[in-house]
C-alpha cells in the first residue's frame, strides 16, 4: 500500500476518526504534522489546524507560529511555556480544544523513540497508542518519518525544522543512538517496533496491568476473568459470581438461601464483615499456603466477606469441597 493507503487503513482499523468527518490537527510545521494535515484533507476529511506556541525559541517560535497561520491555516495559541518540562508542554497542548477531535502527526518514527526511551528509563516497551484517553488521535503511527518528509517533496509542500530537537532527550535517540542500533543490524527500528507488536498479541487491559507501575492492580479481561497484580505476582480469577442457589468454585460446591451474595477471590484488603481481622490473616492463622489462597473462594455482600468456605463459617452458608 502506498502512504495514503496504509494512513486510511490505520484510521479504520483503529477507528480513529468517522469518514468525512471533522478532525483539527495539532501542528508544529514540521515534516510530520504537515504531512499529516494534507494526506487528511486527501482523504477527503474535514481538516482545520490549531498550532502551540510555546515562545522557548524566540524569533524562531514566532516564526513556526506565522509560518503554520500561514501555509496551513491554523489557529495560534500563545504561551510563555519558558522553564516548562517536556510533560508540562505536552499538558498544555493537549489542553486545546478538548471538546473537538484532535489528530498529532507522530509517526512509526516516534513510535521506536518511544519504545526506547520507556525501555531505558522503565523497562517496559509501552508504545504510543493510536487513540488517547482524551480522544486524541495518531493516523501516521504506520508511516515513517523519511516516509512524511518524501510526501512534502512530492507535493511541493513547505515545512518547519526546529533546531532545537538536537538538543532534546529524542535528538540524542534519534541523531546518536538509532544510528548506532543500526550500524548493528540495518533492520533495527523494524526490530524494535515487533516489540510492540508481541505485546499487543495480549488482551490491552492485560497489557496495561503488566506495564502499570500500580503496585497493586487488576483488572477484568471478559467472560468474567479477571488478572490480579499483587507486586511481582500475577494470577488470574473468575470475576464474582451470583449466589443464587449453588455455585462450583474450583473444587468448591457452595450453597445459600440469603438474597445479594456474591462468590470471589480474595483481595488485599479484604476483612471479616463486622470484624477487624483481614481475610490475609485468616488465612495464615489457617495455614493455608501462599500458592491456594487466590483460588480460594469468598462469600461477600458487597465488600463485606460474610464466609470463608472451610475456614469461616456463616450459618446461612453451605460449602462443601468435592
Amino acid at each position: 500500500m502506498d502512504l495514503l493507503e496504509r494512513i486510511e487503513a490505520n484510521i479504520r482499523a483503529n477507528e480513529l476518526i468517522a469518514p468525512g468527518a471533522e478532525v483539527l490537527c495539532l501542528v508544529s510545521g514540521g515534516p510530520d504534522s504537515t504531512c499529516l494535515y494534507f494526506a487528511l484533507r486527501e482523504l477527503g476529511y474535514d481538516i482545520s489546524a490549531l498550532h502551540v506556541n510555546y515562545g522557548l525559541r524566540g524569533c524562531d517560535s514566532d516564526d513556526d507560529a506565522r509560518f503554520c497561520e500561514r501555509e496551513l491555516g491554523a489557529e495560534i495559541v500563545a504561551f510563555d511555556a519558558r522553564g516548562a518540562s517536556e510533560a508540562e508542554l505536552r499538558a498544555i497542548r493537549y489542553a486545546q480544544a478538548p471538546e473537538r477531535l484532535r489528530a498529532t502527526g507522530h509517526t512509526a518514527s516516534d513510535q521506536v523513540e518511544t519504545i526506547l526511551y520507556r525501555l531505558v528509563t522503565s523497562g517496559n516497551t509501552k508504545g504510543i497508542k493510536a487513540k488517547r484517553e482524551d480522544g486524541v488521535v495518531r493516523p501516521l503511527l504506520t508511516a515513517w518519518r523519511e516516509e512524511t518528509e518524501e510526501f512534502c517533496r512530492e507535493r511541493d509542500l513547505l515545512y518547519r525544522t526546529d533546531a532545537s530537537n538536537p538538543d532534546t532527550v529524542r535528538g540524542l535517540i534519534r541523531g546518536q543512538i538509532l544510528p548506532l542500533l543500526e550500524q548493528l543490524h540495518p533492520a533495527a527500528r523494524a526490530n524494535i517496533l515487533r516489540a510492540l507488536d508481541r505485546r499487543r498479541t495480549m488482551p490491552p487491559a492485560l497489557a496495561t496491568l503488566l506495564d502499570s507501575p500500580t503496585g497493586s492492580k487488576r483488572v477484568d479481561l471478559g467472560g468474567g476473568l479477571q488478572a490480579v497484580r499483587e507486586h511481582e505476582r500475577l494470577w488470574l480469577e473468575r470475576g464474582p459470581v451470583e449466589l443464587a442457589g449453588e455455585v462450583r468454585w474450583g473444587d468448591w460446591r457452595i450453597r445459600s438461601a440469603l438474597a445479594g451474595l456474591k462468590v470471589r477471590g480474595w483481595r488485599p484488603g479484604d476483612r471479616l464483615a463486622g470484624r477487624r481481622k483481614k481475610i490475609q490473616d485468616v488465612f495464615v492463622d489457617a495455614k493455608i499456603p501462599r500458592s491456594e489462597r487466590e483460588a480460594w473462594p469468598l462469600v461477600v455482600r458487597g465488600d463485606e466477606v460474610l464466609a470463608v468456605p472451610g475456614i469461616v463459617e456463616h450459618p446461612d452458608v453451605q460449602a462443601e469441597r468435592v
